[in-house]
């Protein structure tokens, strides 16, 4: 009895202590460290809006972003700080360039000077990072690839991942060489190019220009990550898309306590969506290692995910956790960020040439020299000049995301501010691209001869993938991959935007066309 009584009294302890230790850590994150955060800053003269409990701003930036949504632009003009991001626009007049919002309960720092966004990005890249809210935003989505890594994590996924993305290396790699890349993107475009054609000669002059782009990139990011394994790779691609919209609506409660555990519809279709995207992806893997065991295969093949497997299990001798998980998390990361950046940037881009048919001209006549009717090859393309100005310009105006966020892991300091752990800096991407201080009068024009003089500080004024240790690793392979698309187009026809192109840019994680993007399409003579 006596022992039982003693059992009792560890058990009824332990549990205490549990309770006491989740209700403390409750209070600390949902009052007592928002409270200490709020009168640091207030300190340092940086205000904001009044945050409600729990919720913080967010009704706040839902109704802004609502209002200024809520109509399409009247004509076609590049001027959508006011309607993309109207909080920050709103909130810097009241409270100055420096301000301190709540996405419920985590604290964001809005920032624009250049040289505190440098120091962030590059100084601190070891100590700013992927808050909470983030990491379980994307859970289901891209799960804990190198996008949502932070530490030690980060450093290691970053190495494994380098070899398959970095221009230099690929150039030395006998397997997976930059040539058989290029090849691969050529292929891929001349068969979007093909159902180009076919649809104008069914008749069809107007197309919705965005849909082939989505297609062209998700088929040359398949094509590259998964090889042989590509028609599995279209259905990831699916179910990617569907998820990334599911879980962009699911975000807006995730500071309510338990909200990730509700029973929701949009709860219930992630998780069921989510269960099949990593059947798939576990049965790719698992049967390139089976090749390997079995000895039936030499390597783990000559694609992204060959080359990933191979670097992870190279690096198991490192101590570094391996695990599927982490393996199909890396590929859901390199797909979604492989076409739906891409993709974006093309279409944009597109919609400028239709909208500047001189510009287009310019650019064509460009193409038509450097490549004298043949496919673009690895000499071609440092050779575009006009081209990658006018990409560039298409990555200022209209860049892949509107903002970049960095949780501080440990007090820092940024230029004369203290930074407390826990806050996050806010840094708004589009307004810094379109600041007039920075780019003139016509920051909100389309003129890439503005690249031509490079007055500008690229990883302080010009950040469309980031700048410093954490700069979006993919950059070299998106930048290889849209040059040639564009020039392959751009040769063989000649576009102008449509009357019923609607211009109304919206944010669902990237800045997308609400109603995608339609042009008259015309095939040039040969």
């Amino acid at each position: 009895m006596a022992t039982i009584m003693v059992l009792l009294t560890i058990l009824s302890a332990i549990f205490l202590f549990s309770f006491c230790k989740v209700a403390y850590d409750t209070l600390s994150c949902y009052f007592l460290t928002p409270r200490r955060i709020r009168k640091i800053m207030a300190k340092q003269g940086v205000r904001g809006p009044k945050p409600r409990p729990l919720i913080g701003n967010i009704l706040d930036v839902a109704s802004f972003v609502s209002q200024a949504t809520s109509k399409d632009m009247d004509h076609i003009t590049h001027d959508t700080v006011d309607r993309l991001l109207p909080h920050y626009v709103a909130w810097s007049r009241q409270y100055g360039k420096r301000f301190i919002f709540w996405n419920g309960v985590e604290p964001r720092l809005c920032i624009t000077e250049p040289e505190l966004i440098k120091e962030l990005l590059t100084k601190y890249s070891s100590k700013a990072g992927k808050s909470w809210l983030q990491r379980e935003g994307t859970k289901h989505f891209i799960g804990r690839g190198l996008l949502m890594a932070n530490g030690s994590d980060w450093h290691h996924q970053r190495h494994i991942a380098a070899p398959a993305f970095m221009g230099e290396r690929l150039k030395v790699n006998p397997v997976y060489s930059l040539f058989r890349i290029l090849g691969l993107m050529v292929e891929c475009t001349k068969r979007m190019l093909q159902s180009l054609q076919n649809a104008v000669e069914s008749g069809q002059t107007e197309v919705e220009i965005g849909g082939y782009m989505t297609r062209v990139s998700a088929d040359i990011i398949s094509r590259a990550e998964f090889d042989s394994s590509y028609e599995k790779g279209k259905r990831i691609f699916h179910l990617l898309t569907e998820l990334q919209s599911l879980c962009h609506q699911a975000t807006r409660h995730l500071c309510l306590p338990g909200s990730r555990f509700f029973p929701s519809n949009y709860n219930r279709q992630i998780k069921s969506k989510k269960m099949e995207m990593d059947k798939l992806l576990l049965e790719i893997i698992q049967s390139r290692k089976d090749c390997v065991e079995i000895g039936r295969s030499s390597s783990y093949g000559n694609d992204l995910l060959g080359m990933l497997v191979n670097e992870m299990e190279s690096r198991r001798i490192d101590g570094f956790n391996i695990n599927l998980q982490l393996i199909m998390d890396e590929c859901k990361t390199f797909f979604f960020a492989g076409h739906e950046t891409t993709s974006l940037l093309l279409t944009w881009t597109i919609m400028l040439l239709a909208s500047n048919p001189t510009w287009q001209e310019k650019v064509r006549a460009e193409v038509n020299e450097v490549c004298n009717g043949e496919a673009p090859s690895i000499d071609h393309l440092s050779k575009f000049n006009l081209l990658n100005m006018v990409i560039n310009e298409s990555l200022r105006l209209y860049p892949p995301a509107t903002l970049l966020p960095r949780m501080a892991f440990e007090d820092i300091k940024l230029g004369d501010l203290h930074i407390p752990k826990g806050l996050q800096i806010w840094i708004p991407v589009l307004a810094i691209h379109h600041s007039k201080e920075i780019w003139g009068e016509d920051a909100n024009e389309f003129d890439p001869d503005r690249f031509a003089s490079k007055p500008f500080a690229p990883g302080r004024h010009f950040i469309p993938f980031a700048t410093g240790p954490r700069n979006c690793i993919g950059q070299s392979f998106a930048m290889m991959e849209a040059k040639i698309i564009l020039a392959m187009l751009i040769s063989r026809f000649s576009f102008q935007i449509s009357d019923s192109y609607r211009h109304a840019p919206v944010v669902v994680l990237t800045i997308k066309p609400k109603y995608g993007v339609q042009v008259y399409l015309k095939p040039l003579n040969s």
